[in-house]
């Protein structure tokens, strides 16, 4: 177990290894709630690698022990936001594709950009926690694992909203990958110019190209 005098890389429980499940009663669910924020901020400003139990705890107003009663460690503290967000994404993105359609595909896919946030503070905590992942092979199949639950989440939700507007996907899983990459190398250019629009739009342009580039024209034989 994390001792909470080290980093957030100090932490023993294996990563494979799902934690006994917790009741949640309105008190703990209150305590989650303050520990995730808290972490946020800490992580943000010191780094996740630099952050400790303590700093989490002194910052939501909490003692070590009512941090260890809701989570292991940092690392499952972190995989316990990332759910919480990416759960929260995935429903913004299947409302704004819910009405997609071909008669105004360009609305679509900005709306749809829009619910796939790119923000500072965030950015910065999920790069650091990447790169400690990578050196972690247990942590790192996790990721991967919560990685790809994401895409055969939110995939289906795309190739339908794709159908709608009168296209399909040869091959989803290129498909998502690209998406992925997209959004990956799009968030930094967006964060290194904060005051300008047009890395935005640039986002959005690259997104729609993604979509049309791995997506061909529904024709009347293949209805």
């Amino acid at each position: 177990m994390n001792t909470g005098t080290g980093t957030g890389t100090d932490t023993e429980p294996d990563a494979d290894t799902a934690p006994a499940p917790r009741r949640v009663t309105a008190r703990r669910a209150r305590t989650r709630r303050r520990m995730l924020d808290a972490a946020l901020e800490v992580f943000a400003e010191e780094g996740f690698g630099r952050s400790t139990v303590e700093q989490v705890c002194e910052r939501a107003g909490y003692t070590r022990g009512a941090f260890y009663s809701n989570f292991s460690s940092l690392d499952e503290l972190f995989l316990a936001m990332w759910e919480e967000r990416s759960r929260r994404m995935l429903a913004d993105v299947r409302e704004a594709l819910a009405t997609a359609s071909s008669a105004a595909p360009e609305e679509t896919i900005r709306a749809a950009v829009a619910a796939i946030p790119v923000d500072d503070a965030w950015y910065r905590v999920t790069a650091e926690f990447t790169a400690h992942a990578l050196r972690n092979r247990s942590l790192r199949r996790v990721m991967a694992a919560r990685e790809q639950a994401i895409l055969d989440t939110i995939l289906p939700v795309v190739v339908d909203a794709l159908a709608r507007t009168g296209r399909r996907v040869p091959d989803e899983t290129a498909l998502g990958q690209a998406l992925v990459a997209v959004h990956d190398g799009t968030s930094v250019q967006v964060l290194l110019e904060p005051g300008s629009e047009t890395p935005r739009l640039r986002r959005e342009a690259l997104f729609g190209a993604v979509l049309n580039a791995y997506s061909t024209p529904i024709t009347e034989e293949a209805l």
